[in-house]
């Protein structure tokens, strides 16, 4: 058999190696509770933000100042535009501008799944490109650790506030604003996983041989960075939905007239005594949202991490 053809089955057996690997994984994630459990919160709340014209009762916009603060499960009779009236029942009451609150947080959900996973998204591809070429340049890792360092060194929701008011508050500056301080931390991820694989024997043998620097990283260095990657997404996300509830409850993130569970809290705290509903809904729904990432991200870690997963 030839040297070429030598070479070709140890690529096929290489790949058919991972292939299996990666379904044993998968299969294991699953069978884990914690992923089964938050997997099923999450697409639950997928399912009512993809489902939240057909979910919400009106629209969540709409005014109605003869409903204003009205209990969960109160009737309320609405005017429509062509001058007829329909009864329906508050679900979970209406804020001080007669809003449904039902209508505000299952359309709330669509902005918080948007920005958990835009930013989660965002903090990883820009962070693993950073942490690949400071892990693996030698040079530019002093330059680029210390810039990311400082960065670091800022509570992560005071640069985001920070960044937020420079700019006028929409959806992608929030975005933008917290992603600046996440991408700090996914490159000293990957940053670590770079510095141990450049000194295994396999890597040390294709620099021997002359390969490529963009060759080693994208077909060496890269697939180890995937677990972690995924795990820290995870946490990302979760930690971005608050962010982004507490810059909106501040009066700094998304516009009012953009329904997120954080602006829909930060509308109802004046009358929260009196009228909790404003709050407690939509923080249920926050809270069983970012337990869910979290639960989930812990058993992925649990089934990704050989260490973790022999302990399990």
């Amino acid at each position: 058999m030839s040297a070429i053809a030598e070479e070709e089955v140890v690529d096929s057996a290489a790949v058919a190696a991972a292939a299996t690997k990666r379904k044993s994984l998968w299969l294991l994630a699953v069978r884990n509770p914690a992923v089964l459990f938050g997997g099923i919160i999450l697409l639950v709340m997928l399912a009512i933000a993809i489902l939240a014209p057909f979910l919400g009762t009106v629209d969540p916009t709409r005014i109605d100042p003869a409903a204003r603060n009205k209990k969960p499960g109160t009737e309320i009779t609405m005017r429509l535009d062509n001058g007829t009236t329909v009864k329906r029942v508050a679900i979970m009451g209406t804020d001080s501008l007669g809003r449904d609150v039902y209508s505000r947080v299952i359309y709330g959900t669509r902005v918080s799944l948007v920005i958990g996973v835009a930013v989660a998204i965002a903090s990883v591809a820009i962070g693993l490109v950073i942490g690949l070429i400071a892990g693996y340049i030698r040079w530019l890792d002093g330059p680029i650790m210390r810039v990311m360092d400082g960065l670091m060194a800022i509570p992560g929701i005071l640069l985001a506030i920070a960044l937020v008011s420079i700019w006028r508050a929409g959806l992608i500056t929030v975005i933008f604003a917290i992603v600046v301080p996440d991408v700090p931390r996914v490159v000293r991820l990957v940053r670590s996983v770079v510095l141990t694989v450049r000194e295994e024997p396999y890597v040390e043998g294709a620099i021997s041989v002359g390969t490529p620097t963009w060759i080693l990283m994208f077909r060496h260095i890269l697939p180890n960075t995937v677990a972690p990657l995924i795990v820290q997404g995870t946490f990302i996300a979760a930690a971005a939905i608050l962010a982004e509830a507490i810059l909106s409850f501040l009066g700094i993130g998304i516009p009012p007239e953009i329904p997120s569970w954080g602006n829909i809290m930060a509308e109802g705290r004046t009358l929260f005594r009196v009228f909790p509903h404003n709050i407690l809904y939509p923080g249920i729904f926050l809270a069983l949202t970012v337990l869910a990432i979290n639960i989930m991200g812990d058993g992925l870690r649990d089934t990704l991490d050989p260490k973790m997963s022999k302990k399990v």
